[in-house]
């Protein structure tokens, strides 16, 4: 293998893909970015067996083509300590790699490429839609941080992508909150749906570009694989049965509150400085025309209280919250009032984007109460 190309362009590429290089592994091979050079095109795939990522880089001239396995962490760390230049790569007999730049070189080793594993993509009855990467970005930041951590409910850690003919709906909960985002951008021409887990999940909005227009999505029961611009993602997905979220969310809360979300959040965030550290509850009590948020440790002494003005109608209402899922909630919607929906003290409440709001049909809310003294 002989090929010179651009030293920005190739740790570009490869810090595109250096997520899914596992710092230690069982499999040592995989802590290497596989190389394979044919014409121009130099594709560099990297692999943690889960997780799969693949580039493709155009090089500036080839003399000969190859496959071989090379070092990723030496290798970045070389390609980040040079200027924008010029380098040329070309492996001996003795399994070195040499790269050679204007005033030095480098030799590093290099691995066979049939060491490295396989990487198997989607069946032959695999579903393919296109998913605009903009939204793909907003769905995968408005969802992925109400997934849960759960050893045996597995399909709780990941996000669900539930396709239909006229929408996609990404879902992700953790029992004690549940939040729904909903693009009408992306469509299959029936219903389908996988579990995403929430590490590739993470890596795919990392790389992602809204630049890079659509999103091709190939899955089957077991694989999923994103193709965009020059990237290739593949990984495994979670198997397993999501419940049925649209069950749980509220349909009849009656008492509603709006109010400005930003307003809302600092006033949560400020309270909650008083709350026990290890419960996090706050309480809201709610009556027309406003609404009183109180915390207290009772271990420290400590306690807060705010008293905000809002738009409720309803009935009076005493209500308790985990101030984290509560803030988490109102930080992750970019809306500039969000409406909040109760029954009753011990039933779920519903929060949406006022109906003014662009974003009042994409995403919503479900919050648990806890019970509060």
């Amino acid at each position: 293998m002989k090929f010179n190309v651009s030293s920005t362009e190739l740790l570009k590429g490869l810090m595109n893909i250096s997520k899914a290089v596992p710092a230690k592994s069982a499999l040592p091979i995989l802590e290497n970015f596989l190389f394979d050079l044919k014409g121009n095109i130099l594709e560099v795939t990297a692999s943690d067996s889960e997780l799969t990522l693949r580039t493709e880089i155009e090089v500036d001239t080839t003399e000969e083509e190859g496959r071989i396995a090379v070092p990723a962490r030496h290798i970045i760390d070389l390609l980040k300590e040079l200027p924008d230049q010029p380098v040329s790569l070309r492996t001996s007999s003795d399994s070195s790699i040499e790269c050679t730049w204007t005033s030095g070189n480098s030799v590093l080793p290099f691995f066979p490429a049939e060491d490295y594993p396989e990487i198997k993509g989607t069946g032959e009855d695999a579903e393919k839609i296109d998913f605009p990467a903009e939204s793909l970005i907003e769905g995968i930041n408005s969802t992925v941080y109400a997934t849960a951590d759960d050893e045996i409910r597995p399909a709780m850690n990941g996000i669900f992508f539930d396709f239909g003919p006229e929408s996609t709906t990404l879902v992700a909960s953790d029992s004690h909150k549940l939040i729904c985002y909903t693009s009408k951008d992306a469509k299959a021409p029936g219903k389908c749906s996988f579990i995403l887990h929430k590490k590739p999940a993470n890596v795919l909005k990392s790389i992602l570009d809204k630049e890079d227009g659509n999103v091709e999505i190939t899955f089957d029961s077991s694989t999923v694989v994103f193709t965009f611009g020059r990237t290739t993602m593949v990984c495994r997905l979670i198997v397993g049965k999501y419940p049925k979220y649209r069950d749980v969310i509220p349909q009849n809360n009656s008492s509603v509150l709006k109010i400005d979300r930003v307003q809302f959040l600092n006033t949560v965030r400020r309270v909650a400085v008083c709350a026990n550290k290890a419960s996090n509850h706050i309480k809201l009590d709610l009556k027309p025309g406003q609404m009183e948020i109180t915390a207290q440790d009772l271990g420290f002494a400590i306690a807060a209280y705010e008293k905000v003005s809002c738009d409720y109608n309803g009935d009076e209402l005493a209500i308790g919250f985990k101030s984290t899922f509560l803030g988490e909630i109102l930080a992750n919607m970019n809306c500039e009032t969000v409406v909040m929906k109760f029954a009753d003290a011990r039933r779920a409440a519903l929060i949406v984007p006022s109906e003014e709001d662009a974003e009042s049909d994409k995403i919503c809310g479900i919050l648990m109460p806890i019970m509060v003294q």
